[in-house]
């Protein structure tokens, strides 16, 4: 009988809470699942918010959700599970900035933790109690995880800045009003 240690229980909980409710909010994106819009109204919802176009953008947010979740659940190939989910809540964490912090206040609180759970778990690895150890550890080497976060970095920085530039522009047009 093997016997695995608090660390690996730790991450083993850690994985099934933020992978769990990655994978949930992927598929309210993907299938409409859980109250979700699915592709077609989460698309459009996308649009409002600056991230166009917006099928495409619902399609690739719900899919880094869903398969990132479910693979850091899984614990199978961690570090570009979690660098995609983590790219995926920066995305999110971009639209709700501009409310503070505190999720009640409509803010990246939520985003924010999911985010930087998911960074760690890539970066700290999956422990024993996965499917990366199982096999072990063919998609979850050291190298993989530079990688994973610079590719998933740098995709990330072009979606959330065209969407920054969209957003700009559109307020270009816009004229304040002169009195409160």
């Amino acid at each position: 009988m093997t016997c695995y240690d608090r660390g690996d229980l730790g991450l083993l909980l850690l994985r099934l809470g933020a992978g769990g409710a990655l994978a949930a909010h992927g598929a309210q994106k993907l299938f409409g699942w859980f109250g979700g819009g699915g592709i077609e109204g989460t698309g459009q919802f996308m649009e409002t918010i600056g991230y166009a176009p917006g099928r495409a953008s619902a399609t690739a947010a719900g899919l880094a959700e869903a398969g990132g979740g479910a693979l850091l659940a899984l614990g199978l190939a961690t570090p570009a599970a979690g660098a995609a989910a983590a790219g995926a809540m920066a995305g999110a964490a971009a639209v709700h900035a501009p409310n503070g912090f505190f999720n009640q206040e409509g803010g990246y609180e939520h985003a924010a933790t999911l985010g930087l759970t998911a960074a760690g778990l890539a970066v700290a690895g999956p422990g024993r109690l996965s499917l990366d150890h199982a096999l072990g550890h063919t998609v979850n080497r050291g190298w993989m995880v530079p990688v994973a976060f610079a590719a998933t970095a740098a995709a990330t920085a072009v979606v959330v800045g065209a969407r920054s530039r969209r957003l700009r522009k559109a307020r270009e047009g816009e004229q304040e009003a002169l009195f409160d």
